[in-house]
């Protein structure tokens, strides 16, 4: 079993940033992807962006060149600098992990962004 809890959540004005970060714990495997998806009022729960434990990334073509994400693998953790915000980016914001010798995946509980026009 794995655990994802994620921080960093908020209010913030359009243009502005925000940085959110998901530590794994359990029965974590060296050999991984994190990383984040979001879903908004009345929407599916889409992909922002998710790394590799060996550094390769995928990010969604609506936040590419404003949003960056990054790992700190000794610690299981992962983070996302979101930067020049909309208010279409308002959703909330799920952290994944998943061991790539699995194919369950594991959720967190959520962090709220909010962004004002």
């Amino acid at each position: 079993q794995v655990r994802t809890v994620e921080s960093g959540g908020g209010l913030v004005q359009a243009g502005g940033s925000l940085r959110l970060s998901c530590a794994a714990s359990g029965s974590t495997f060296s050999l991984n992807t994190m990383g984040w998806y979001r879903q908004a009022p009345g929407k599916q729960r889409e992909l922002v962006a998710t790394q590799t434990s060996g550094g390769s990334t995928n990010y969604a073509d609506s936040v590419k060149g404003r949003f960056t994400i990054s790992r700190d693998i000794a610690k299981n953790t992962v983070y996302l600098q979101m930067n020049s915000l909309k208010p279409e980016d308002t959703a909330v914001y799920y952290c994944y992990y998943r061991a790539l010798r699995d194919t369950r995946g594991y959720w967190g509980q959520g962090t709220q962004v909010t962004v004002s026009s």
